[in-house]
């Protein structure tokens, strides 16, 4: 009996309730980046447009001067309101980013707990050897499912809170951000959509992973030690990375932040290979670390295969180093329990 499989299929609320908070967490967290990355190229264009219409006033003298130093200073003062107000959204959404990874941990830290008293409980019924004893452990861990459950209800409440309050302080702001005389009313620009690949070609949808991942080569967390990254939540980003680059090549799973949730994903749809098929590892697949997959002292690591030459296996890892690095490997059952087909 995997009493291991057992335990966790007891634990589907929570599995739900913290995946949920994961995704939540990735929302949040991409918000912040992008505005961080807004208010301060704003900041620098605010400079920048500042310092050339100086110089220019300073030589310039005439009927025209006046008309160019009044708008000059409307705009200087539109991208200072736009700049502020980015800003301050950016100070929201960092806020609510927190909220949302303290959840997304306490209720994985539930999911832990559960799993490993479930499976203790069980592990008892079997070694004692008859039915009743098993079936005494069975009604246990669905029995303590429930309470963690509620636990992870409540967490997921407060954090739906926190993210409701946050939206309306948003909504506040966008008045200053749409009638700040700077951001075209008018202007509608093209949707873009991830790039998507048929799910029979798997070798294009393959070469499309890799090219995503190359171009994070290099990427860091910032600060280094902080594990705070575009990718997924403030938490080991190895397999957040991992599925963000499997969604922009058109893969239909969620940022999942353990790796061993790579796996059963993998399982559930056919795609999960173990140990003694190695072999069949290919581009774009992820090859995954430890013993797994049960938690994250067995599922310790995730990369994306770039290629394979012989035993020799090159990925690109997130979490390596606090970057996004190239790394080598034996392909070896000693250092991968399995892999999943994209």
């Amino acid at each position: 009996m995997d009493t291991a499989a057992l335990a966790h299929s007891f634990a589907k609320d929570l599995v739900a309730h913290r995946n949920k908070l994961a995704g939540k967490a990735e929302d949040a967290v991409r918000a912040e980046y992008a505005l961080h990355q807004v208010a301060g190229a704003l900041d620098a264009q605010h400079d920048a447009y500042h310092k050339e219409s100086t110089t220019v006033l300073e030589h310039w003298h005439g009927h025209g001067a006046d008309g160019f130093r009044h708008t000059s200073a409307k705009l200087t003062k539109e991208l200072r309101i736009t700049g502020a107000a980015g800003a301050a959204a950016e100070k929201v959404v960092a806020h609510v980013a927190s909220t949302v990874d303290s959840g997304h941990t306490a209720v994985r830290r539930l999911v832990d707990e559960y799993t490993a008293k479930a499976k203790q409980a069980l592990d008892a019924g079997v070694a004692a050897g008859t039915q009743a004893a098993l079936m005494r452990a069975v009604g246990h861990a669905a029995d303590l499912a429930p309470q963690y459950t509620r636990q992870s209800a409540s967490t997921l409440r407060h954090v739906d809170a926190e993210l409701k309050a946050a939206a309306k302080k948003l909504h506040d702001l966008q008045k200053d951000l749409t009638h700040d005389g700077v951001m075209d009313k008018t202007a509608h620009p093209k949707a873009t959509h991830p790039k998507t690949t048929h799910p029979s070609k798997a070798s294009g949808r393959g070469k499309d992973i890799v090219h995503a991942a190359r171009t994070q080569l290099g990427v860091r967390e910032s600060p280094p030690g902080s594990n705070r990254n575009p990718y997924g939540p403030t938490a080991a980003w190895c397999s957040s990375f991992a599925t963000a680059m499997w969604r922009k090549a058109g893969v239909k799973i969620p940022v999942l932040p353990f790796s061993g949730d790579v796996f059963h994903w993998g399982e559930r749809n056919g795609h999960a290979y173990g140990k003694h098929s190695l072999h069949e590892a290919k581009p774009g697949d992820v090859l995954i670390f430890g013993t797994g997959p049960q938690n994250t002292s067995t599922s310790t690591h995730i990369g994306i295969v770039e290629k394979v030459e012989g035993n020799q296996v090159t990925m690109i890892e997130g979490n390596s180093g606090d970057a996004v690095r190239r790394n080598t490997h034996t392909l070896s059952a000693a250092t991968f329990y399995g892999g999943v087909h994209p």
